[in-house]
């Protein structure tokens, strides 16, 4: 039988630069939609519905922001509150509504992107495109190998 390592090594390391690093990102992009003041959640409620033409429901959102619905529920009522989305009612579920972007949030979404899409580039730096690839990859199973350990654990 092996016993742990009495030091963390460099995969341990690399866990605490990735947590680090997402802290960093997130209190960036903070800053950065500030200037529209939008926080980083309400951007991605907007930027998700802007794929969706016919919008799509909250619990759907929830699933696609990896959040609980909610937080999902508080982020659509400050964006509805500015016009920025709407809830219409769901043609399937009665109980359920659609949230859809409006005019007005179609036009701030738009005005926003170049700005975001320049930014995250930056954010990249000169990483190749194929070392961008692989470390998606690398992450997706680092994800699944916590989820993994979380289920294990409270089970």
């Amino acid at each position: 039988m092996t016993s742990p390592s009495a030091t963390p090594g460099p995969r341990y390391q690399a866990l605490l630069q990735l947590l680090r690093t997402a802290d960093t990102l997130w209190n960036a992009s903070r800053v950065f939609f500030a200037r529209w003041n939008l926080s980083p959640s309400q951007f991605n409620v907007l930027n998700l519905l802007y794929d969706q033409p016919k919008g799509c429901s909250q619990i759907k959102l929830g699933r696609l922001l990896v959040m609980h619905r909610s937080n999902v529920t508080g982020l659509v009522d400050r964006l509805e509150a500015r016009a920025l989305v709407c809830r219409r009612d769901n043609s399937t579920d009665r109980r359920a509504f659609n949230v859809m972007l409006t005019p007005a949030g179609k036009k701030l979404i738009r005005q926003i992107q170049p700005h975001y899409h320049k930014a995250a580039a930056e954010v990249w730096g000169g990483l190749p495109l194929k070392r961008a690839n692989q470390l998606v990859a690398e992450l997706i199973a680092v994800s699944a190998n916590a989820e993994c350990i979380a289920e294990r654990v409270s089970t």
